[in-house]
């Protein structure tokens, strides 16, 4: 005899409005039905009120954790419909506020993993990394969360040179950081045990489940937009696509932390090469047409898909993010595991409700 329990709509581990039904057989899970749609804001409607320029604030405002790339990928999406090219400079500029954007999510993953197997102190270390990061971005922006960085044609802030030294600065120290939690995360023999084998899903699985981000690199699948997208300034600036072959919460966190590591590299580079000139160019006209722009978030590929009309405001905007590809790989990872470790499971896939629920 089986019984069905609620994980969530609020839980400890996901203080977010997701809930998975739970069938149990004993204390193992013999299947797990997700259940989303809790809240409904109805961003993608609310563009009707908005012009295209006012659009970009709204898609910002779609989540607080991956807000700068958000509102890149809409950016860049608006100028492909007015085949607009932004200044070198611009493009690099929303590289290294992007990857700074990276930073943070994955720092704030990281604390919330280990506080989900009861590492506190670990917690507390990965959090006070991540502030020197959203105070970068807030000298750089001029928020710690919400950073309207980008605009179409461009970007809305240059980086002085007070900037770039800081921003080397915190690679310095955060590398170093980082590194040290490394050890932790990787070599511990409590930390292992609770992950290692635990929530594995075959590379084959997750391709055909058309996970995104580091759940998909975790399973031995090498595709991150950044590699293979048209942003070809990723290409120029050391980026490698992390992956681990495994397909366990061992390897998606391992694939997080060699991300960071990356990301503190990218911003380097970017900086060392960072050109002179303008940052924005004038934008003149309507947006006629359609077009869709993908981008990595911290979580995976997210696709924004715009259709303007020639009028001010956008006829349509689709946005598909990475944890609504996501959801579904839980269904597949769920059964056969403990309850105990149903939270480590969900916090790999490192679900954003608040990008889910529109």
């Amino acid at each position: 005899m089986t019984t069905v329990i609620p994980f969530g709509p609020q839980h400890p581990v996901l203080p977010e409005p997701v809930a998975l039904k739970l069938e149990l057989d004993d204390d193992i899970v013999v299947g797990a039905l997700p259940s989303i749609g809790y809240v409904h804001r109805g961003l993608e409607k609310f563009i009707d009120t908005k012009d295209y320029v006012q659009t970009t604030y709204i898609c910002e405002r779609i989540c607080g954790i991956c807000s700068a790339l958000h509102g890149i990928t809409y950016t860049r999406a608006v100028e492909k419909l007015f085949d607009l090219e932004p200044p070198e400079r611009a493009q690099y500029i929303r590289v290294i506020v992007g990857e700074l954007n990276r930073l943070h999510s994955h720092l704030l993953w990281l604390g919330l993993f280990a506080d989900g197997f009861g590492f506190e102190s670990l917690f507390y270390e990965c959090w006070k990394y991540r502030e020197g990061v959203q105070d970068a971005a807030e000298r750089i922006c001029g928020n710690r969360v919400i950073h309207s960085i980008s605009k179409v044609g461009g970007v809305t802030r240059d980086l002085t040179k007070e900037h770039t030294d800081m921003l080397l600065k915190l690679c310095d120290t955060l590398e170093d950081q980082v590194k040290n939690i490394e050890k932790v995360f990787v070599n511990n023999y409590t930390v292992k045990k609770r992950t290692k084998g635990l929530g594995v899903m075959s590379k084959q699985v997750a391709y055909e489940l058309g996970t995104a981000g580091p759940t998909l690199r975790g399973s031995d699948n090498a595709i991150d937009v950044r590699d293979i997208d048209d942003w070809a300034i990723y290409k120029d600036l050391g980026f490698k696509t992390a992956v681990e072959k495994d397909g366990d919460c061992y390897s998606r966190t391992k694939v997080r932390i060699n991300e960071v590591l990356n990301s503190i590299e990218i911003i380097r580079n970017a900086i060392s090469r960072l050109p002179n000139g303008d940052i924005s160019v004038p934008v003149k006209g309507f947006p006629t047409g359609e077009a869709i722009m993908r981008t990595e978030q911290p979580r995976g590929e997210v696709v924004y898909y715009v259709k303007g009309n020639g009028t001010k405001n956008l006829e349509r905007l689709k946005i598909r993010t990475p944890t609504f590809a996501n959801i579904p790989s839980l269904l597949v990872m769920l059964p056969g595991v403990k309850l105990a470790d149903v939270p480590i499971i969900v916090l790999t896939i490192d679900p954003c409700i608040s990008c889910t629920e529109r």
